[in-house]
């Protein structure tokens, strides 16, 4: 039995399938195939339940499956402890950050890491938070960035900053008078929002009394909720005429649109805001590397 087969093994219970498995451990099927017949004869049990259209684990095979995890994950430990007796910046760090986070705090980041830490690469991961969950817990990445509130088992939070929300609208639309704007007026109007599983969305909703409540009547009444797949998409589209939309401060940037274009505009108070973490796991062993991350962000 090897850490490769175990490899395989958790591959082709997450897709069902020994061509994708397959794909997602770069070999070829036939390699995964004989490697799984191999760790199922050792074993002296079947693992899988194999039919012409899917392969799903067998009761005691999902058991063995999540016990492979657990081995990988702490496999990975002990890979991280030989690097830290080494040099805990010296090698690359896996770091993950929600899809509305990333794009505005990398550039930040990767560039004052060189500076303080330049022998510490970044591997980056942009994803959802549900996704940047499970990866961390499974040892996938090493920390993740994230919106509060964030709780997880054997996980551990530090508070790295927050941003205040602002409208974003177009400098000829009438909310673009008022130099502050009530979150209950955004109701009134056409916003534009992320799409599902974006925890962003879901803030902007809970920030504007009465949105919820006005795009529900507006689905039933056949009307098209405008969503965007990222925050500079949506810019892009306020930008169009398509409507305002509600965005992180540090997101809020227009200047590639011309002066004349888009306003920002702040909420009037108590003013919406967003707390961005660092996440990861307690038993991660380079304490150090973590510390230097989140201390490069804390410093600008």
């Amino acid at each position: 039995m090897t850490l490769t087969e175990l490899r395989y093994l958790i591959a082709l219970s997450e897709t069902g399938h020994f061509r994708k498995a397959a794909d997602q451990c770069h070999v070829s099927q036939p390699t995964l195939s004989i490697a799984i017949k191999k760790l199922e004869r050792e074993l002296g049990i079947n693992l899988f339940e194999r039919s012409r259209h899917r392969v799903a684990a067998t009761p005691i095979g999902e058991r063995i499956v999540e016990q492979a995890r657990t081995v990988l994950q702490e496999s990975r430990t002990l890979l991280h402890l030989a690097e830290l007796g080494k040099d805990p910046l010296g090698s690359m760090l896996s770091v993950g950050a929600i899809y509305t986070v990333g794009p505005y705090l990398f550039p930040r980041l990767v560039t004052r890491l060189q500076e303080i830490a330049p022998q510490m690469p970044l591997f980056i991961e942009e994803s959802y938070t549900a996704s940047l969950r499970g990866k961390l817990t499974r040892g996938e990445l090493d920390a993740i960035f994230v919106a509060l509130p964030f709780t997880e088992t054997d996980v551990v939070t530090r508070d790295i900053y927050s941003e205040p929300f602002v409208v974003l609208l177009r400098k000829d639309h009438p909310l673009a008078r008022q130099t502050h704007i009530d979150p209950v007026l955004l109701a009134s109007h056409q916003v534009l929002l992320m799409g599902e599983g974006h925890c962003f969305r879901d803030q902007v909703l809970e920030a504007c009394p009465g949105l919820q409540q006005a795009i529900s009547e507006r689905h039933s009444q056949g009307q098209a909720v405008v969503e965007g797949s990222s925050l500079e998409t949506l810019k892009h589209m306020v930008a169009s005429g398509m409507g305002i939309t509600v965005l992180p401060e540090f997101a809020a940037d227009v200047a590639a649109y011309g002066e004349a274009a888009l306003a920002v505009r702040p909420f009037t108070d108590p003013v919406p805001q967003r707390s961005i973490a660092l996440a990861w796991r307690v038993s991660y062993p380079r304490h150090e590397a973590i510390d230097i991350l989140a201390d490069a962000l804390r410093e600008q």
